[in-house]
């Protein structure tokens, strides 16, 4: 696993640069992985959901959808992203949902305030020894039980995939500042019960999709 090499506090201008086009690639890479995620999530209608790092809303309006009774709060700490989020909501059948600027190392929620948890492509962008610290406040603020899924760039296995590793080295912003990572360690260590991880390849692109419980 490489070292996260690009600082946190170039994340907000990194991805404000990219925010206009920063669908052209995961659509490309990631949507087998993000569809799994969801399904893995498992939204009933009625809960209390939590987007972190909420991006440019690809996976938000189909968790909007599964819970029309419910309320599903998205959250990232870039405003372009959060812009980009708005405008695919905005003719959005349902509108029980909130966006939100903050931050996924100190989560602006009380304890116990969701049913659910998802995260995508960010832990791949922080330090390993952070991992920790950002899955206890996702676990803070699930309810017991609850369910928590973050879907990542994952450390390659086969030569055909050590392309993506190869850009990070060379110059992290490429791909955003994500690298591959393996989190289901960390999560375990966060007190996650029930720890599941599914590795998800597509055009050579690996993910993960990591699931927990908060116990």
């Amino acid at each position: 696993m490489q070292p996260a090499r690009m600082p946190q506090s170039a994340v907000p201008y990194v991805y404000t640069a990219i925010a206009p086009t920063h669908d052209w690639l995961a659509v490309w890479v990631e949507a087998k992985a993000r569809a799994f995620g969801l399904h893995q999530l498992a939204v009933q209608n009625g809960e209390h959901v939590l987007e972190v790092a909420v991006g440019t809303g690809l996976s938000f309006p189909r968790l909007v959808a599964a819970n029309p009774d419910g309320w599903t709060e998205g959250l990232d700490r870039t405003p372009a992203m959060l812009r980009q989020t708005t405008r695919r909501m905005q003719n959005a059948p349902h509108t029980q949902f909130g966006l939100r600027l903050g931050d996924a190392y100190a989560l602006p929620y009380p304890d116990n305030s969701f049913d659910a948890v998802l995260n995508s492509y960010m832990f791949d962008m922080l330090p390993v020894a952070d991992f920790a610290t950002v899955l206890r406040e996702f676990r803070r603020v699930l309810k017991p039980g609850g369910r928590c899924v973050c879907i990542n760039m994952t450390v390659p296995t086969h030569w055909t995939e050590r392309l993506w590793d190869t850009i990070y080295a060379l110059f992290p912003p490429l791909l955003g500042g994500c690298r591959g990572i393996t989190l289901a360690p960390s999560m375990r260590k966060a007190g996650f019960a029930d720890v599941q991880r599914t590795r998800i390849v597509e055009r050579t692109f690996p993910s993960e999709v990591v699931v927990g419980r908060a116990s």
